[in-house]
């Protein structure tokens, strides 16, 4: 029962709904969502930060749950006291996968490094690996950025999944967007940083690494060849869709529309907003802001 466009949609409300969520929804905030507006004039979504918190998943399934907004974007499943929050609040909340994500891991340009294993990685980000030379590169110290762990999915999946669960190391330097993280990146030697891969691989001031499993299985979050930055912005890399899809490129994970089964409006348009993404154009079109189609 696939529907093909977004005009097909069925039970579309109409009203003006506050949303928001994970930063690595920002390509689709900004290449998706002006052209569900189109086609649905009276559907108005309107992207609603916190005041006081900084934004990500965690900040907006909290926002959801204070009624502050309709439907939340989220780059991690719902944990157990989210579902638990809800329920005693005398609602549900339910994830509808509609997207996968790669997470790219981002150097300086400069840096003469020709990929990271996960093991790797995982002991940069404990503190345990302080130097390029460790890994193959060149004698100069390695700085580690992050999101802090509240904030974001990003991160919060990254702990889990590479760090398995483990505290980042002390002299990890935490930083509130990836904006200013990749800023940083590409102006600092030995710096690195992970992110949503959109958000990422075809950026001009820094490059993304290869990553594998093991030292002979590096697999790049880009379309080989590697173009390089000079080439930039006239040409960028693209998206390595086809690694991301059959789990080739070892760090993907879904992304989730959270809806509030309340019974009201807000259900509606949670509900409304998953199956736009979920028809055959929604997901077209995350293919093309740089996410992996689930049909």
């Amino acid at each position: 029962n696939k529907v093909d466009t977004f005009s097909k949609v069925q039970n579309v409300p109409s009203g003006l709904f506050n949303y928001g969520g994970s930063t690595s929804w920002a390509p689709i905030r900004r290449d998706v969502d002006p052209i569900i507006q189109v086609s649905w004039l009276k559907f108005r979504l309107r992207y609603t930060q916190s005041i006081s918190n900084i934004p990500g998943s965690g900040t907006a399934i909290k926002m959801l749950l204070n009624n502050q907004l309709a439907f939340a974007q989220s780059s991690r499943p719902l944990k157990q006291q989210e579902y638990q929050e809800a329920l005693q609040k005398g609602f549900t909340l339910k994830e509808i996968p509609v997207a996968i994500d790669g997470i790219a891991i981002a150097v300086n340009p400069n840096l003469p490094v020709s990929g990271l294993t996960i093991a790797q990685l995982q002991q940069i980000y404990l503190g345990k690996l302080t130097n390029w030379n460790q890994v193959g590169g060149p004698n100069l110290p390695i700085v580690a950025y992050s999101r802090p762990l509240e904030a974001g999915g990003t991160v919060e999946f990254f702990v889990e999944n590479v760090l398995n669960g483990e505290d980042f190391g002390n002299k990890i330097k935490l930083i509130d967007t990836t904006t200013q993280a990749l800023r940083k990146v590409a102006q600092e030697a030995g710096s690195i940083y992970y992110a949503s891969a959109p958000e990422v691989v075809p950026q001009c001031s820094v490059k993304s690494l290869p990553i594998g499993r093991t030292v002979d299985e590096l697999v790049p979050p880009y379309q080989e060849p590697f173009i390089a930055l000079y080439q930039c912005p006239s040409q960028r890399n693209q998206l390595n869709i086809p690694a991301f899809r059959t789990g080739e490129y070892p760090i993907t994970r879904r992304l989730f529309v959270i809806v509030k089964e309340n019974g009201q409006v807000d259900q509606q348009a949670g509900l409304a907003y998953a199956n736009l993404l979920l028809t055959t154009q929604g997901q077209d079109l995350l293919t093309k802001a740089g996410f992996v189609s689930l049909r």
